[in-house]
């Protein structure tokens, strides 16, 4: 069986027009050899570009394992495994136990009580847009929203807003040479500076819960003790870092989105804007679909296994590319075009279904939908001035600035 050999990493190809990148995975989707990109550390990995075999690889955990890390096509130094991960790079028991513990804190009944809060953020946002103007909507807007709503959540002042919001960045776009800042352009240098201010961050606010207890996810976090468990501090430190970094990007990326493909749609701008509350919904979820904010995630093969007439062998690496999953001709009709009504719309842009689907995924849709409303009602005609600037990644799919005008 003959495999075809392509770099999907490599950022040169992540620069390329959307369009290019599109043709490539449209091409991949229809060849059936499979594909095997190189790595950094020599190892390598089979890219899964189909939307069916995305589902199976994300359900079958046995199989297709999160350990040593989700997030990296190549093994990372042990000085930066140290602190990422968390529990989307474990697999059942581990997994399981820290689902169950942090599940407890993060309801939607949680979520719910937030709903005032959420909404007070999105109009104080909006607010000052108004007095603004014309501005750079990812600064103004899109970066602040989700930010700000996972500070209340666990309780981190408002004077750190600018602080976490920096640590954070570089962890969300690491390989940018824009946020390379430590050690040159060491990419693990500055991953692991970023990663021990945010620990250090968390076990200071853990300390200070302990000796008096807030209406706050980090109190809920250090007191949830289920069967007799607790987090460690080093659970604590990695999932209160993965809430800061997963539970701000996706909405964010997806809100400055939704204003570029809306501004180069004005069809379908129109369509929203004649029923904002009834079509806002599906809307968001083409976005998430159309745009794919996070775009791929790693799994190591246990066991031999077949996908689409392949057979992956043990010790294998795979990725998961969400953004040609959400391509794939045989789960959407019309995939590249946009449609904000499309419907059903099954995207993975949060994961596929099973043990690792985001667990904040309830909470991201909430709040881009009210920042939306907010937005579309106050300022209808609110619109981009120019492309912006994206992020270079292959693992984010969001802008570094987007100019907008109302």
């Amino acid at each position: 069986m003959k495999t075809m050999e392509l770099d999907l990493i490599h950022l040169d190809f992540w620069h390329k027009p959307l369009e290019d990148r599109n043709r490539v995975f449209r091409q991949l989707r229809a060849d059936p050899r499979p594909v095997f990109c190189p790595t950094d550390d020599g190892h390598g990995f089979f890219a899964l570009t189909r939307y069916g075999d995305v589902l199976t690889a994300s359900r079958n955990t046995q199989v297709f394992s999160s350990e040593p890390i989700s997030t990296s096509p190549d093994n990372p130094s042990p000085e930066v495994l140290e602190f990422a991960g968390s529990i989307i790079s474990l697999d059942a028991p581990q997994h399981t136990r820290l689902r169950r513990i942090v599940s407890r804190a993060f309801t939607p009944k949680m979520i719910g009580n937030l709903a005032e809060d959420i909404a007070g953020i999105a109009r104080g946002i909006v607010d000052d847009l108004v007095d603004k103007g014309p501005c750079d909507f990812v600064a103004e807007v899109s970066m602040l929203m989700p930010m700000r709503v996972i500070c209340r959540m666990l309780g981190i002042p408002a004077s750190m807003e600018a602080e976490v919001i920096g640590l954070t960045d570089m962890i969300l776009a690491a390989g940018d040479p824009d946020y390379a800042t430590a050690g040159g352009n060491d990419r693990d240098a500055t991953l692991v500076a970023k990663y021990t201010k945010l620990h250090a961050f968390a076990a200071e606010l853990a300390s200070a819960r302990r000796r008096q207890p807030g209406d706050d996810l980090v109190t809920k976090l250090i007191t949830a003790d289920i069967d007799g468990e607790c987090l460690t501090q080093k659970e604590l430190g990695k999932f209160f870092t993965l809430l800061l970094v997963a539970g701000s990007e996706t909405a964010r990326n997806t809100l400055s989105h939704t204003l570029a493909l809306l501004t180069d749609h004005p069809g379908q701008r129109d369509l929203l804007l004649d029923d904002l509350p009834g079509r806002l919904p599906r809307t968001i979820e083409e976005v998430l679909r159309y745009a794919t904010p996070t775009t791929w995630m790693r799994r190591d093969v246990k066991s031999d296994i077949e996908l689409s007439g392949n057979t992956y062998r043990a010790g294998d690496r795979v990725v998961m590319f969400y953004n040609s999953a959400n391509r794939d001709e045989t789960a959407f009709k019309d995939p590249d075009t946009f449609d904000i009504t499309r419907h059903p719309n099954p995207h993975v842009s949060f994961g596929a279904p099973g043990p690792h689907f985001c667990l904040g995924a309830h909470l991201a849709r909430h709040q881009i939908s009210v920042l939306l409303r907010e937005l579309f009602t106050r300022l209808p005609d609110i619109h981009t001035t120019s492309p912006g600037t994206r992020h270079l990644s292959s693992f984010v799919n969001g802008h570094q600035s987007l100019p907008c005008a109302f």
